[in-house]
């Protein structure tokens, strides 16, 4: 951390709780990042060095910071037609239209500002459709910083050798204890789990919320036949498979995760990639659980000052076209392959058992034999020789969440990366680490 940062930390500790506008971007006195400018795959921070960026902004930049289609897009419809009326526009029925292109399982579609409230969107229309209140979610998934979904497995504190369950617990203070009561949690990939919970909870769950591939835990992913399976369970007992695509959705495939499986939710969720930057979000299906939602009496509630803002939806509309038009995804996915590539081979030559989980999109890294089939299995990979070697990294010039728990996200900027340099500050950075871990012991 540099002079200059170090200075704006110590001013912005007196403006804002732990220096930062939001809780994980305090990286601590001395490694918080202050960033100045970003271009392409480049971030600069405010002491003027320059990284290649593997975290963007946890997943929204899928073409590249200030990609010039978009931010031109976005200046017309500033220019020409302004930000924000709190009416209807013609933007969005051509948005939606463009999602529906893409995504065959949405036929209605509303907008949000964030994927927490796209996520509480689809999760009221649930449960206003099914008349329920019950949820279950996958452990490890991330749904959003509301209170209902601020509930997790406390893995770091659990051994994997013992017979009981992760104790389950708050992300922190100022959540109502009440807020767990309607919440059951299943693991990824356990079917007689899947189908205990049914057996026990059928009748009561309006909804089951999940990222097939999870953006919280290292893209660990669900099978082809469990997901399945859940999908046929859901549907035996009238509840409504949400999927959460707020980090997949238009990153993974143009139709998203559900466009890699061939099994499709009752509701979806996005945002992030879905505007390379820009907030906006959505959340949508078929057409009979949409139209709960609405004005009539007993209709499920949905609204917002700034829902569909033009800046947003334009540059959705830019961004999906994009998408939809040229091949930036397998550009996105060549990357991601070549990338990996180059990791795999620096990991061999160290002697570090290595896996990759999940889509050349958004790849998680695990340090260990087996790629993990859900979180516990995570809880047994080398995490912290992983940390050591992404602080290695970020010092090197190489930016990402030192959390084996985050993807790298790879965008379309990345094609111009020099691999070489990659796989030597790679090499050092994983000799660094195994030398710290030697030292510890």
């Amino acid at each position: 951390m540099g002079p200059e940062q170090k200075k704006l930390l110590a001013r912005a500790r007196g403006l804002m709780p732990q220096g930062v506008a939001e809780n994980y971007r305090d990286w601590g006195p001395d490694r918080t990042v202050f960033v100045q400018s970003a271009q392409g795959c480049w971030l600069t921070d405010c002491d003027g060095k320059r990284y290649v960026d593997f975290r963007l902004g946890y997943g929204p930049i899928i073409l590249g910071y200030q990609d010039p289609r978009v931010d031109a897009a976005v200046m017309a419809q500033i220019q020409s037609g302004g930000t924000l009326t709190g009416f209807s526009t013609p933007l969005d029925i051509a948005v939606v239209e463009q999602i529906k292109h893409l995504c065959p399982q949405i036929d209605k579609m509303r907008f949000a500002n964030s994927g927490t409230e796209a996520v509480m969107g689809a999760v009221r229309t649930a449960r206003g459709y099914t008349g329920r209140a019950r949820i279950a979610i996958v452990e490890g998934g991330f749904h959003g910083l509301y209170d209902e979904m601020m509930w997790k497995t406390d893995i770091e504190q659990w051994h994997p050798q013992s017979p009981d369950a992760p104790p389950v617990i708050p992300f922190g203070a100022g959540i109502p204890p009440q807020t767990r009561d309607l919440v059951d949690f299943i693991r990824l990939n356990d079917g007689p789990g899947l189908e205990a919970l049914f057996a026990r909870r059928g009748e009561a769950l309006a909804a089951i919320l999940l990222e097939p591939i999870i953006g919280n835990a290292g893209s660990i992913s669900a099978t082809p036949a469990w997901l399945q399976l859940l999908r046929d369970l859901c549907t035996r007992h009238g509840t409504l498979l949400i999927i959460d695509e707020v980090k997949t959705g238009f990153r993974v495939a143009r139709g998203g995760a559900q466009a890699l499986y061939g099994i499709y939710a009752d509701l979806t969720t996005y945002a992030k990639a879905m505007g390379n930057g820009y907030p906006v979000a959505a959340f949508g299906g078929r057409a009979e659980v949409m139209d709960t939602v609405g004005a009539f009496k007993g209709g499920v509630v949905h609204g917002g000052t700034y829902t569909a803002n033009l800046i947003a939806l334009s540059a959705a509309q830019a961004t999906l076209g994009i998408l939809a038009q040229t091949d930036a995804l397998a550009t996105v996915e060549r990357c991601g392959e070549k990338i990996m590539a180059v990791l795999g081979e620096v990991f061999a030559r160290a002697g570090v058992p290595c896996c990759f989980a999940g889509p050349p999109a958004m790849f998680g890294v695990h340090f260990g034999e087996t790629v993990p089939s859900n979180y516990r299995d995570w809880r047994v990979t080398d995490s912290q020789l992983y940390q050591d070697f992404a602080w290695g990294l970020i010092e090197r010039g190489i930016m990402l969440e030192p959390d084996s728990r985050e993807p790298w996200f790879i965008c379309e900027a990345h094609q111009n990366l020099d691999l070489d340099w990659l796989g030597d500050m790679a090499s050092a950075a994983i000799a660094a680490a195994k030398a710290k871990a030697k030292t510890a012991v």
